[in-house]
């Protein structure tokens, strides 16, 4: 039987009540591998990154414009998603020197990489210029200062792009919104900070400056706020040529698509993203005049995030009575905070299920804590669960693909989990899981 969204692909519920995705029983890998333990669904990763590169194409192509997909390495990454990405035909953000070593790794080309971060060091950004990245988006004034100078020493050209703050706010919680004024990202519109940093990267001898980009936010379902932030992009990119006869052959409007967390959550799908964001592309040059431009977008988890699941181990059951009169069953698993920081950073909701057998009892209201010295320590916060729900059984929460092991931590010591990737009945280890010699490899004594 096929699991129901928000599930990849792949998953299944065999007849003794097992899932399965890509072919590997759960508890055959949680055997192998431990658990915690993250497991990827490739076809449905790969099929997630394919439908954005072709609807993209299909919708800019009406206009007979052009457009790449940069994946969001934040999201997730190791060297053989890079090779996925590669052999995709997609490209790569990454936001700090670490990521860029591992998309390099994996064999993606330095010219289809472009370098995010509102506080690079010297030494990333001369990394980049070395290996020769294809655009580096640029935070601030005092970045552009230090990478002009950065360039001119080495006798070589950066690729620039200036990250602009439209103001306009979109996406979930206020952590997770991208363009809205008061914050860390970005050179805004509003008085002009732009305008000027398009001026100083156009002046500085050594920075090429490609064009603009900007990132409203994430988890966004509604294509609104991506109509109003392209009339704005275009109309800075349209002054920005009437003013100084330079024009702008780039514009990137990022991404943050949503995803479903749960059996009633909501997504935005890659075509309805295509075709709704060409067609305010259109009309935002339609108003603006001028040429259409190279598009790039960034769709952040919605490649990666449907395609993850995470697979715990149940150690201790609880019921606590409510005040209201009712119950609630508790279900302690051997991971939690550490290895899934969204509930308790940004109040995530997810969903969860026994995956190791088939139960016939009543549901009840759950919550799936972790093993950490914190009453925040959630998983789940609410699921409905079988009674008799014990020790041993495995749970899966899916939808765990992006932020969950990039944002993993060693909390109370406890060890990060491994990752493997799943297809065609064979599993395939990209990173893995923490050992104590780790452990004790950073531990100076």
């Amino acid at each position: 039987m096929l699991m129901e969204s928000p599930w990849s692909q792949t998953a299944i519920r065999g007849e003794d009540g097992a899932v399965s995705v890509g072919g590997c029983d759960l508890r055959e890998l949680a055997g192998e591998f431990g658990t915690p333990l993250y497991v990827l669904d490739e076809q449905d990763m790969r099929a997630r990154a394919a439908a954005f590169r072709d609807h993209f194409t299909a919708a800019f192509g009406r206009h007979h414009a052009k457009v790449d997909i940069y994946y969001a390495s934040k999201a997730f990454l190791s060297s053989r998603v890079s090779r996925w990405m590669y052999d995709d035909d997609l490209c790569i953000d990454v936001a700090s020197g670490g990521e860029l070593e591992l998309a390099l790794r994996g064999g993606m080309p330095a010219a289809r990489i472009g370098l995010h971060g509102n506080n690079k060091s010297d030494a990333e950004l001369r990394r980049a210029l070395e290996v020769g990245v294809g655009r580096i988006i640029v935070d601030s004034f005092t970045e552009i200062e230090v990478l002009d100078a950065i360039a001119r020493e080495m006798g070589v050209l950066a690729p620039v792009l200036v990250r602009v703050t439209t103001g306009v706010h979109a996406g979930g919680h206020e952590y997770i919104a991208t363009s809205h004024e008061d914050q860390k990202f970005g050179l805004s519109l509003t008085g002009g900070a732009a305008f000027e940093a398009l001026l100083a990267c156009n002046d500085a001898p050594g920075l090429k400056l490609l064009g603009i980009h900007t990132h409203i936010g994430s988890q966004i379902l509604s294509l609104d706020a991506f109509r109003e932030s392209a009339q704005r992009m275009l109309r800075l990119r349209a002054v920005f040529t009437t003013e100084t006869g330079v024009d702008l052959p780039e514009v990137d409007l990022g991404g943050g698509y949503a995803i479903r967390y749960t059996p009633h959550g909501e997504e935005l799908t890659a075509r309805d993203a295509a075709f709704g964001i060409a067609d305010a592309v259109a009309d935002a040059v339609a108003a603006n005049g001028g040429s259409w431009p190279h598009l790039s977008i960034e769709p952040g988890r919605a490649i990666a995030g449907p395609a993850g699941l995470t697979v715990y181990r149940v150690g201790v059951v609880k019921h606590v009575a409510l005040e209201d009169g009712g119950t609630r069953q508790y279900v302690a698993v051997d991971g939690g905070m550490s290895d899934n920081m969204r509930t308790i950073t940004y109040g995530a909701e997810y969903t969860a299920a026994i995956a190791s057998r088939l139960s016939e009892a009543e549901p009840t209201l759950s919550r799936v804590v972790g093993k950490h010295c914190e009453s925040g320590d959630i998983v789940v916060r609410d699921v409905q669960l079988p009674v008799d729900v014990e020790r041993g059984d495995l749970l899966a929460v899916p939808s765990t693909g992006a932020y969950g092991r990039v944002m993993a931590s060693n909390y109370n010591a406890v060890m990060r989990p491994a990752v493997v990737s799943v297809r065609d009945g064979e599993a395939t280890l990209h990173i893995r899981r923490d050992t104590l010699e780790d452990l004790f490899s950073w531990d100076v004594w």
